[in-house]
């Protein structure tokens, strides 16, 4: 009987899409080990100027505004909320970097007053300046998408680096170091963590 080839060529296309898909999720799996977001959205904020910020205030902080962005060299304008638990786990991280000297500002994103009042009691408050979103109408000019994100915007308010996820040290050390590196900007060494968060 002769072979049709035909009757091969769909099992030697299930057989590739398959080798094709089993190579993808290997390559996603070892990147994310290494602490690589596989799944990041690109950026239109980054290379831009930082959009504006019309901000409520946040009982018993300084009302973060558009104007602080600027001028004080690399700082990190941080959008969180109390209910995200990725939001908890890079509290720390945010802690050391403001706490090494880096300028950190906060946007609390669709957020009850109360819980994120609670939420910066229990945690600590790293910011220097924090403002109020609760309608979302900033995170919408800023490309916001899902929480926390983060961007690091230079002295003349640029933002150099928009980073979606939490920054905890290993996606600090993986993706955040080597970005700002290649911009041209650098974050200070941070002491270890005594606690538990390294990932």
């Amino acid at each position: 009987m002769k072979l049709n080839w035909l009757m091969i060529l769909p099992l030697a296309l299930t057989a590739t899409f398959f080798g094709l898909a089993g190579w993808k999720l290997t390559n996603n799996q070892n990147a994310q080990s290494t602490g690589v977001d596989t799944q990041a959205l690109p950026s239109a904020q980054q290379g831009r100027a930082a959009p504006p910020l019309d901000l409520q205030v946040l009982p018993g902080s300084d009302l973060l505004t558009r104007d602080a962005l600027e001028g004080e060299g690399l700082v990190i304008l941080n959008f969180f909320a109390s209910w995200c638990p990725p939001c908890r786990a890079e509290h720390p991280t945010l802690t050391a970097l403001a706490e090494a000297g880096v300028p950190l500002y906060g946007v609390n994103y669709r957020d009850r007053e109360a819980q994120a009042l609670s939420f910066l009691e229990e945690l600590g408050n790293p910011y220097d300046l924090i403002g109020t979103d609760p309608a979302a109408r900033n995170g919408r000019d800023w490309g916001v998408v899902a929480m926390p994100e983060t961007f690091f915007i230079n002295e003349e308010g640029v933002i150099v680096l928009h980073f979606r996820g939490p920054i905890v040290r290993r996606s600090l050390d993986a993706q955040v170091r080597p970005a700002l590196q290649e911009a041209g900007y650098s974050l200070p060494d941070l002491e270890p963590l005594e606690t538990a968060e390294t990932n």
